[in-house]
């Protein structure tokens, strides 16, 4: 057991899964208290079974199962699937050939928290939003200029939403 765990780690470090240091958290906004919060049965309600699973468990959902991985036509903004904050734009989106959807940057600085996930024997950054602590995937130092950084994103906890038709996002509390 202890040889799986250390072949994982290494195999991590050599796919270049480390936890980038230029990501850096907003103190605190993935711990604690959000201003979106919910009850596991009021999320049950909202969400389908797999949103929940990886919002709300930090699933992960499998590569290219979501059509938004593959890129498109249009304008889009990428909101959060449990409450609806604006958290990437399609501007920023890019094919990572990785099956899930990508992006080099995030609508703001504050719409993201990050903090650090060791799971799978691997040090990672996983991405949370920062409106209501949902699990959305992970970011990577691996992705294209300007950042340099990958969002690997489940595409299963965003809504796609065409540009000029923004959704008001999940009433606080």
């Amino acid at each position: 057991m202890r040889r799986t765990f250390w072949m994982a780690g290494v195999l991590g470090v050599l796919l270049g899964c480390q936890t980038p240091a230029s990501v850096a958290a907003p103190k605190g906004a993935s711990h604690g208290r959000h201003e979106v919060e919910k009850t596991d049965d009021e999320w049950k309600k909202l969400l389908t079974p797999e949103q929940y699973r990886v919002l709300r468990e930090s699933g992960t959902e499998r590569p290219f199962s979501s059509p938004m991985a593959k890129p498109h036509a249009g304008k889009y903004h990428y909101l959060c699937a449990a409450c609806g904050q604006e958290l990437f734009r399609s501007d920023e989106k890019f094919d990572s050939g990785t099956g899930w959807p990508s992006f080099w940057a995030p609508v703001t600085k504050t719409a993201v928290a990050s903090e650090s996930d060791t799971t799978l024997g691997m040090v990672r950054d996983e991405v949370r939003c920062s409106r209501c602590g949902g699990h959305l995937g992970h970011v990577f130092d691996d992705g294209p200029k300007p950042t340099g950084l990958r969002y690997c994103i489940n595409g299963a906890a965003l809504k796609e939403v065409p540009e000029g038709e923004k959704p008001k996002p999940e009433p606080a509390k």
